[in-house]
């Protein structure tokens, strides 16, 4: 792979920062792996996400979706599991899927639970927090709106967090997405970080971001300082 991305940067400016326009034309210009590749967008944070107060996590739906459809599973009892089936959930269920779960079915890429499901869904921590799918309420993952939640998720609602070194990775479609249906896709990803700014965050909070195919190089992209403030 070393010698393949060598060729495609031999065709870059790395040192050059890209409208987002011309970065997302790059990316598909230089995308020749043999499947779809996943558009990707990068962005390195002016935050300490070890201070409480400086954590960045949300969710953004993504205009023109993902490229990948999302087996949602839902944890509800009552007139909301009824919701969440009417809504599209592909798995639904109460405490019988959390045995299930429990017991290793694994049949879904999220996971939604209405919040008086929670206590009993707590058991659930172990398996599932290791794998990125424990519902969490600033992901909108634990609430009474199923079925908003899953019409979401299946459209492309996405989450983003930042790393342990202020960067956060985010999916933005396919490489087979026309080039402006790209640019609004990564342009929403970058407006929601910009949203989620921690009041204590000082100086540049957007320090660089970069767009890049799931198989190629990074693109750097200038961001307007300005719409950070």
């Amino acid at each position: 792979m070393g010698k393949r991305i060598d060729n495609v940067k031999k065709g870059l400016d790395l040192e050059k920062k890209y409208s987002l326009k011309d970065a997302v034309a790059l990316v598909k210009k230089n995308a020749n792996a043999k499947f779809d590749e996943t558009v990707e967008v990068h962005l390195k944070l002016g935050v300490d996400v070890k201070q409480s107060d400086q954590q960045v996590r949300s969710t953004v739906s993504l205009p023109h979706g993902t490229g990948k459809t999302k087996k949602v599973a839902v944890i509800a009892k009552g007139e909301k599991e009824k919701e969440a089936q009417a809504a599209g959930a592909d798995v639904c269920g109460g405490a019988d899927l959390i045995e299930k779960i429990f017991g290793g079915f694994m049949e879904f890429d999220i996971l939604v639970v209405t919040p008086d499901m929670m206590k009993d869904a707590a058991k659930l921590g172990k398996t599932l927090g290791p794998k990125g799918l424990m519902p969490n309420p600033k992901s909108g993952t634990v609430t009474f709106d199923v079925a908003r939640a899953v019409k979401e998720l299946k459209a492309g609602r996405i989450e983003f967090k930042a790393d342990p070194q202020g960067i956060v990775h985010a999916v933005a479609g396919k490489v087979s997405f026309p080039e402006d249906k790209l640019a609004e896709n990564v342009q929403s990803v970058i407006d929601a970080v910009i949203k989620v700014k921690p009041s204590s965050s000082k100086g540049v909070y957007i320090q660089s971001v970069f767009v890049s195919s799931s198989m190629g190089a990074g693109i750097p992209v200038t961001v307007e300082q300005k719409a950070q403030n």
